[in-house]
Order: C-alpha cells, then sequence, then structure tokens
C-alpha cells in the first residue's frame, strides 16, 4: 500500500482515530528538530504549535497593513478637506506640495499641466515635449519603479542617480490627459513595480477634480482636441 493510499484512507475513515486511541498512543515518530521520537500525538500537538505561529505572524503582518492604511487613508482625507478649500490654481498646487512633502514624507515631486487660456508664471506650466504627451497618454495606471524619460528627470534640480524611484500618475478630464504629476525619492524601495498603486490613482483622480473644479472643463476638452488634431496633423507631414 502505497502511503497516499493510507493518507486517502485515513480521511475517509476518521473513527480510526478513536478507536485505536491507545495504539496511536504508542507510536513514535522521528522530530527532525529534537533528533529523537516522539509520540504521534506530541507530533500532531507540534505541528499545530508551527502552524499557529505561522497564521499568528500573518495575522500581525495584515494588522499591521491594516494600520498603515488607516493612517494613509486619513491623511488622503485631510489632504482632500484642505484640496476642497483651495479657491485657485495657485492654492491647489501649494496645498498639494505642502501635504506630499510634510505628511506623506515624500521628498521631492513634479507637476506639470498643459491648461488653455492660462496665464501663469508658475513653474508648472513650463511647455512640455511632445514625449510627455505621449508618456501621460500611456499611462493608464500609475507607474511605481527606477525608470523615468530624460525629459521628467530634468524637472528634479538634482544631480544624475540621486533619484533611485518614481511614481507617475496622470491627470485626466475623462479620458482625456491634461497633466503629469510625478513622485521621486532616493530611496529604491519608495516606489517600487510591485507596490499597490490604489492609492496613488485616488490621489491623481483628487487632484485632476479639484484642477477641473477651478478651470472650466470645456477649455480642457478644446485643448486636448488641439494637442490631438496637432499629433494627426505631424504625422501626415
Amino acid at each position: 500500500m502505497q502511503a497516499n493510499e493510507v493518507v486517502q484512507w485515513l480521511q475517509q475513515n476518521p473513527a480510526f482515530f478513536d478507536e485505536f486511541a491507545d495504539a496511536l498512543a504508542e507510536i513514535y515518530v522521528p522530530h527532525h528538530h529534537r533528533g529523537q521520537a516522539v509520540s504521534l500525538a506530541e507530533r500532531q500537538l507540534l505541528t499545530l504549535r508551527d502552524k499557529n505561529r505561522l497564521l499568528e505572524a500573518r495575522l500581525g503582518e495584515l494588522l499591521q497593513f491594516g494600520i498603515e492604511n488607516d493612517h494613509i487613508s486619513d491623511m488622503l482625507h485631510q489632504l482632500t478637506v484642505d484640496l476642497m478649500k483651495a479657491e485657485d490654481l495657485p492654492s491647489i498646487i501649494g496645498t498639494l506640495e505642502y501635504h506630499l512633502k510634510a505628511r506623506f514624507a515624500v521628498p521631492h515631486l513634479a507637476l506639470r499641466l498643459w491648461l488653455p487660456n492660462i496665464e501663469s508664471n508658475l513653474l508648472e506650466f513650463t511647455p512640455v515635449e511632445d514625449s510627455i504627451h505621449k508618456l501621460v497618454d500611456n499611462l493608464n495606471c500609475p507607474y511605481c519603479g527606477p525608470y523615468v524619460t530624460d525629459d521628467v528627470l530634468n524637472w528634479f534640480a538634482l544631480e544624475t542617480g540621486d533619484l533611485k524611484s518614481f511614481a507617475q500618475c496622470a491627470l485626466r478630464t475623462g479620458e482625456l490627459p491634461f497633466g503629469i504629476l510625478v513622485l521621486a525619492s532616493p530611496d529604491s524601495e519608495r516606489f517600487y513595480p510591485e507596490m499597490g498603486t490604489l492609492y496613488l490613482q485616488r490621489l491623481a483622480e483628487l487632484v485632476s477634480a479639484v484642477i477641473r473644479r477651478v478651470v472650466p472643463a470645456q477649455a480642457i476638452l478644446n485643448h486636448s482636441d488641439t494637442v490631438i488634431a496637432a499629433e494627426v496633423e505631424a504625422e501626415l507631414t
């Protein structure tokens, strides 16, 4: 009889353990930690203890994740409240920068917007290359990882190599992008490819919404149509 057949038979006949309890108590099996034989009952108890320790460790991890998520949710809520109080683009940008740096501990960030009929000397309205428009078009969800284009890297007044990880979030009206928010850190593990992006996506949607609140949506749509028309014309020439 093969071992798997024994296991299958025992699973199909659980009463066996009650009927032969005394005999099972006299069976000893080797224990790999102690280097000696222990009773079958003791071996089962040790196995349950090992499983219990693993479950406790896993539960501890889940509780820690829950605490961290609650903290992030609280900070995002406060950011939302303060952004809703902002009445113009400079106030929105200042509020966003304060929260990300002071409360979320993001050391570096860059925001670029391409909005029509907005006369501003703010850095955020510096014209961007066509490559940035194409980049944002392809950002269907936030990107986290060690790579950004040279155009994006030039937005940060740091030496090349000082920044190790980035998060890039597209700002949109519906499906049409009108800006990009980039978070950067010298810590290579701050924004890593496998990390969850739920809160980054919510942040992007929040920033997009508050900007749309102070900039007419139709103006953004018209500007997007102009950009698309220019791209089509460039491809045809």
